[in-house]
């Protein structure tokens, strides 16, 4: 197993206090939801332009633990960042390391976020509608509307990707 040097556990830090600002203030307030789990991923990719994989790991870990901390309330909101945001940086660098058919590996990500969207529907919000036609559309409307929000978003990650490559790698010369 590879040593964690100095400068990436600075790094893992550096991502994990960054990622659990923008969650925290995307917690507190309901419409910087969304923009919290994206910063919060653009945060966590830190780690990953070294390759660390320890070090995202525990970032993660550490991410998730200090936004609940902070507020313990929202354990639904940080939900989706726990399931899905949080881990898709992880995943789509091991999808290059390994060099999975890049079409493949969108469809097998957009089963994934749409599966988490249906969890989170199911749980936070399906225990509170009492609207039929929700209830009998919303697989649909989450495998159409979900996937095609999903193309546009992972394609998006990756350019987010190589800005922090590029951020990262002139900040150790």
């Amino acid at each position: 197993m590879k040593r964690i040097s100095a400068y990436e556990i600075a790094l893992s830090a550096l991502s994990c206090a960054l990622a659990t600002i923008m969650l925290t203030v995307g917690m507190y307030s309901a419409i910087l939801l969304f923009t919290g789990y994206l910063f919060g991923c653009i945060a966590l990719m830190m780690p990953l332009a070294k390759k660390s994989y320890l070090g995202y790991g525990l970032a993660y870990i550490a991410t998730c633990l200090l936004s609940l901390m902070f507020n313990a309330a929202g354990f639904f909101d940080l939900l989706p960042f726990i399931l899905f945001f949080g881990l898709h940086p992880l995943v789509n660098e091991l999808q290059l390391k390994i060099k999975v058919n890049r079409w493949l590996a969108c469809a097998v990500k957009a089963l994934w976020f749409d599966g988490t969207m249906y969890l989170i529907w199911k749980f936070v919000f399906g225990m509170t509608t009492t609207i039929p036609i929700i209830d009998a559309y919303i697989v649909p409307v989450i495998l159409i509307g979900g996937t095609l929000f999903f193309v546009v978003y992972d394609s998006m990650m990756y350019k987010w990707r190589y800005a922090v490559n590029t951020l990262v790698k002139r900040i150790t010369k």
